[in-house]
């Protein structure tokens, strides 16, 4: 099982301790000033009107913010490939803003990396974490250009360029845009909870165009493929009853994309949900929370974690009845040393019973071991 969530808590306090007292020694401020307290995180309100390119980059007002990149690629001799990458932001609230450190840690840095290799029964994966700034770490406010130790994801020229080096693989990618954001909720508002305030501005980029290298154990090779992007960013993301959450991200064979969400109580049962169809002409559809279903099927336990998780579907979204299947079974991301979340992120199929396979994409299953606490 996953650690208990008051053990969690303290491993990510730990770090921003430690970080928070780097900063206080290094510029030499006496230990007994009274710090400068920190304004409040800013708020998500309905009908704030997303504007491109700048919301492309990041919020540092709001406390949490992802860019989150998931997809199918193929390899020259025919494998079939997961990959994901995903850079978060997060604002500790516990920061003196007196402090002229540089190594205050205004903003945390953290990236996660993975590719499902079904042909090996592997799930590469690695996790870093810093605090924003020395060139390092951080964010851009203008446009997508995120960076950590090396691992970057940038837009350049309308185009998303994804380079991670880990120990023993990593990925060059160019993703391009084929169709423009598609803004999730109440026009990029989505709501996660009963109450207003539990909610993110939310975008996604579906059916990005894929060309590129992976490499494993130092054997490169060339990739194309389809990818999916899902940009977030809030204040106050989960209410006290939520646990976690189900969601997918499908890239249809129509030409169309399916966005879909619940949010699970305490109870285990559906505390919110919500999602987004675009359809292959384009035309848009959102759902309220009771259209959206998730039903679990076929359950997969971890080996090393203990935690299980259900990782076959079927996902109602208004009329539309999808069922998901993984492409491997073992898509388990333990990042405690990072986030202090262990989570499931897959690639997974969808089919319905009329069409068979009609699509692609990923599954991530959040707060089955313990209540998920964001970053």
């Amino acid at each position: 099982m996953s650690r208990p969530r008051a053990a969690r808590r303290g491993a990510r306090v730990a770090l921003l301790l430690a970080l928070a007292l780097a900063g206080a020694v290094t510029s030499g401020l006496a230990a007994t000033a009274p710090p400068t307290p920190r304004p409040s995180p800013a708020e998500v309100l309905p009908g704030r009107a997303l504007q491109f390119p700048r919301d492309y980059g990041s919020h540092p007002e709001f406390r949490t913010e992802w860019w989150y990149v998931t997809g199918w690629i193929t390899t020259v001799a025919g494998e079939t490939l997961g990959f994901q990458v995903t850079f978060f932001r997060t604002r500790p609230d516990q920061v003196d803003v007196a402090n002229p450190s540089a190594f205050t840690p205004g903003q945390i840095m953290i990236a996660h990396a993975a590719i499902s290799d079904r042909s090996r029964g592997r799930l590469w994966k690695a996790q870093r974490v810093a605090r924003a700034g020395f060139g390092l770490a951080g964010a851009s406010e203008t446009d997508t250009a995120t960076r950590l130790d090396g691992w970057v994801l940038e837009r350049i020229d309308g185009a998303y360029q994804a380079r991670i080096a880990a120990e023993d693989f990593g990925f060059e990618l160019t993703l391009r845009p084929t169709q423009p954001p598609m803004l999730n909720g109440m026009d990029g508002y989505s709501q996660k909870g009963p109450e207003p305030k539990s909610a993110s501005y939310y975008y996604s980029e579906p059916r990005l165009r894929v060309v590129g290298s992976v490499v494993r154990r130092g054997k490169r090779e060339p990739v194309t493929g389809e990818a999916w992007l899902d940009h977030e960013w809030s204040s106050a993301y989960l209410d006290a009853q939520a646990t976690g959450w189900d969601w997918i991200g499908l890239n249809l064979e129509d030409g169309g994309a399916l966005m879909a969400f619940r949010i699970r109580g305490r109870d285990g049962a559906t505390h919110w949900a919500g999602g987004t169809l675009r359809r292959g002409d384009g035309t848009q559809q959102s759902f309220r929370p009771e259209e959206i279903v998730f039903e679990p099927g076929r359950r997969w336990r971890s080996p090393r974690t203990g935690v299980e998780y259900p990782i076959e579907f079927v996902v109602r979204a208004g009329a539309l009845r999808i069922t998901l299947e993984p492409l491997m079974d073992d898509q388990e991301s333990d990042t405690r040393a990072s986030t202090g979340a262990i989570y499931w992120e897959g690639a997974v199929g969808a089919k319905t019973e009329a069409r068979g396979m009609i699509g692609n994409g990923y599954l991530e299953l959040t707060g089955y071991g313990a209540p998920l606490e964001l970053p």
